[in-house]
């Protein structure tokens, strides 16, 4: 299966210029399936296949829905992504969490740094505390009426406090801190608690200094530089300082950001504190034993190994915890998870969101660890970097799947690139996708850093070869090799990992270049589209590579264009990290191109082959059934993010479903939406082309009411029978063909041509 190949009804529509396109043009777009294939690990099913991952989530409470059920958004800092999950009943009547991503939709498109949700206008809707460039803070009113799902209005992008005429200024968190946003001293309005933005040493208060009546203020005076009476040290990662000033290192070890949780863990009626740092593992509490309003802490108030009854939490790197109910108990229980912008391969994202389940009934919480993956042990999380692609590798006619990645195969072990197998054991219509290895053809033991897989015929043999573009540890740039398939065409794909070959004429010195291949200048081979990811290395856009089909394979494709399209980002400048995929998306009959990059953007190109560079983009690609409209995508964004985007059609629909790879180690599932259809011209109904049998293992015949030659292909394009004679009847042998999907196209003698399909079994 090709990443970008031209699908069965765009090849069926290409090749039948006498068929007149639908005179009305429905709205067209992208429609998120989060159930759209099963998959399964072992003997579990998942619950939230097609979720997309968590790296470093934020996690708080808001009804999505109105059901009076508290459901869960997250906001993945390391993607600044909105994931949205819904409460709900399962088949035996427990509740559990279901991924609904409308409802992200509905979120501020720009958030960045970290998002908590918290209601500060007393409506009993959550409204968003988020970062502000420099550490402001800015906050977005939930305006959404009774029952309703929420809307945010932008109320503050700079929180104020004010003391007096001389000591006033903005809320200033710093770049990397995490703040708690909560009420302190217990007079039912929300304050803030942070670390100070210099250098992190103290913690600062900001109580909210509405008027009593006034629930719904935003007015703060900065209560206390010093509160608690506690002091950062940085001589280790649990150390602090009561009441005096730290002994300082020569080398300070840990100077990063801070992540700050406010809970009661003694059950006194102030406010505890949970926090973690920048570089280090350990979530440390400190007791308040003073009261609410005047906190005081002392070293025996420091656990610096919390919780201490069960496992302690140690995210190995920076990490934050949130205070909700998500075993739906009534009790707040504790999720852990990292807290990072960048990973750097100190965190094993896969499993990166721990569970500690409350089982106190009293006010007094005891948090019990559960498991390292909440949400991820029910979801595709191949840790960062997802790449999947599709085609049938063990010749049953159903597509598989492999998925590169970039993750920790084993616990302590090191990041290693990897290809995961899935074997599709569903049917034609019902995918089903099982784990059959997570170190396909033992990439891992050849050391890349990254890798993208595509399946593709390279030598047009019939049989699926294996490209890939990935970077060896330790190597300056990045290199595409391939795995040509010693299997023959019909036969389970054999592949030798130990022997790539490589495009010698390819040259690419970033690493996670995009390869997709379709056939762009119509002679029948399938050309590459490179997509580079960096805008400081010469001619780093879209790259077009020809297929000349002469010499050996890996000097075959000629650079043909290096800035392909003139694809341009939003600010009119090159972009980073594209990727590119081709199919006829809105089934009018053209290849369109689509595009992602590392600022978030998915951009489709209709019929691009017609246009002149700068190609004409259009973004509002993906539909919301919450508001009934198209909006640009949703699936994060970020210097060192990328999305992967790739076709294919799983279930026999003769539409390509797209898939999305994205850096939070996920894979993203949508269906198209509201595609153009076409109708046969009169004189194509009178060739009256009847085909049987149909399915055909051995062969087929082929009747028209007029004389006709025939051409049978493979849905890549390339002819694998053809009869050049005119007859009413031909009769075509399939020996050696491989199961699945091909054309028939038949052309009377004065040109009039009539394509179907024909399955070998």
């Amino acid at each position: 299966m090709l990443r970008c190949q031209l699908f069965v009804f765009q090849l069926f529509m290409a090749m039948l210029p006498g068929m007149a396109a639908a005179q009305s043009v429905p709205a067209f777009g992208f429609e998120p399936q989060p159930q759209l294939a099963k998959v399964v690990h072992g003997t579990e099913t998942l619950r939230n296949p097609w979720a997309g991952g968590l790296n470093s989530p934020q996690f708080s409470s808001i009804d999505l829905n109105g059901d009076a059920q508290p459901d869960l958004y997250a906001f993945d800092r390391a993607t600044n992504r909105s994931l949205t999950f819904l409460s709900v009943a399962d088949a035996t009547g427990a509740r559990t969490w279901q991924y609904a991503p409308q409802y992200a939709g509905l979120f501020p498109a720009d958030l960045r740094g970290w998002v908590l949700l918290r209601d500060y206008d007393c409506d009993n809707r959550p409204d968003i505390f988020t970062f502000a460039n420099g550490g402001d803070i800015r906050v977005f009113r939930n305006v959404a009426g009774t029952g309703g799902a929420p809307t945010f209005q932008l109320v503050s992008d700079q929180l104020l406090f004010y003391n007096n005429s001389v000591n006033q200024g903005n809320i200033n968190t710093g770049g990397y801190n995490m703040p708690a946003v909560q009420d302190i001293n217990g007079d039912g309005k929300l304050d803030i608690l942070t670390f100070d933005f210099v250098n992190s040493v103290y913690v600062e208060l900001y109580l909210n200094a509405s008027p009593a009546s006034t629930c719904g203020g935003l007015q703060f005076a900065q209560e206390s530089t010093y509160w608690g009476n506690i002091s950062n040290c940085f001589t280790s990662c649990t150390s602090f300082s009561f009441n005096g000033a730290c002994k300082l290192a020569a080398k300070p070890q840990h100077t990063g950001g801070h992540n700050l949780l406010t809970l009661d863990l003694d059950g006194d009626g102030d406010q505890d504190i949970l926090t973690g740092r920048d570089n280090c593992a350990e979530l440390v509490s400190l007791t308040n034993q003073g009261t609410r309003t005047l906190a005081a802490m002392s070293s025996s108030s420091l656990n610096t190994s919390f919780p201490s009854n069960t496992t302690p939490a140690r995210v190995p790197n920076f990490p934050a915890a949130y205070s909700l109910d998500v075993t739906f108990d009534g009790r707040p229980d504790l999720l852990v998870a990292p807290n990072l912008v960048d990973n750097t391969d100190t965190v094993s994202t896969a499993q990166s969101v721990w569970l500690y389940e409350n089982t106190s009934a009293s006010n007094v919480p005891n948090f019990v660890y559960r498991q390292p993956d909440f949400l991820q042990r029910d979801m595709l999380d191949f840790s960062e970097g997802a790449v999947p692609t599709f085609g049938d590798l063990d010749s049953d006619g159903l597509k598989d799947m492999l998925v590169g990645s970039t993750n920790r195969t084993n616990a302590g072990g090191f990041y290693r690139a990897s290809l995961a197998f899935y074997r599709n054991t569903g049917t034609a219509t019902s995918p089903v996708f099982q784990r059959q290895s997570t170190d396909y053809l033992g990439f891992v033991a050849r050391k890349y850093a990254t890798l993208k897989p595509v399946l593709v015929d390279l030598n047009g043999d019939g049989a699926l070869d294996l490209v890939f573009s990935g970077l060896r540890l330790g190597a300056t740039s990045n290199q595409i090799g391939y795995l040509l398939n010693k299997a023959a065409a019909g036969q389970a794909a054999v592949f030798d990992a130990a022997a790539p070959e490589y495009f010698t004429t390819i040259t690419t010195a970033t690493p996670n270049d995009s390869p997709c291949f379709t056939d762009v200048n119509g002679d029948g081979k399938p050309d590459m589209l490179l997509g580079t990811n960096a805008v400081d290395v010469t001619n780093s856009g879209l790259r077009y590579y020809r297929n000349t089909g002469t010499g050996s394979l890996g000097q075959a494709f000629v650079l043909a264009d290096a800035d392909y399209g003139k694809i341009r980002s939003t600010t009119g400048t090159q972009p980073y990290n594209l990727a590119p995929a081709v199919a006829d998306f809105d089934g009018d009959g053209t290849p369109d191109l689509l595009i992602a990059d590392g600022e978030g953007q998915v951009k489709l190109y209709a019929n691009y082959r017609a246009q002149a560079a700068p190609f004409v983009a259009r973004t509002d690609l993906f539909y919301n059934a919450l508001t009934d409209q198209y909006q640009a995508a949703r699936l994060g964004q970020g210097f060192k993010n990328r999305l992967v985007p790739v076709v294919a059609d799983l279930n026999s629909d003769r539409a390509p479903e797209l898939f999305v790879g994205l850096e939070s180690g996920g894979i993203s599932a949508f269906s198209i939406r509201g595609r153009v259809l076409s109708s046969p011209t009169a004189a194509a109904l009178a060739l009256a082309l009847r085909i049987y049998p149909n399915p055909a293992s051995t062969s087929f015949t082929a009747e028209t009411a007029q004389p006709t030659r025939l051409t049978l292909l493979a849905v890549t394009g390339r002819t694998v029978r053809l009869v050049p004679a005119l007859a009413r009847t031909h009769t075509v042998d399939l020996m050696g063909l491989a199961a699945g999907v091909y054309l028939l196209r038949v052309e009377s003698a004065n040109g009039v041509p009539v394509v179907q399909r024909v399955v070998v079994q």
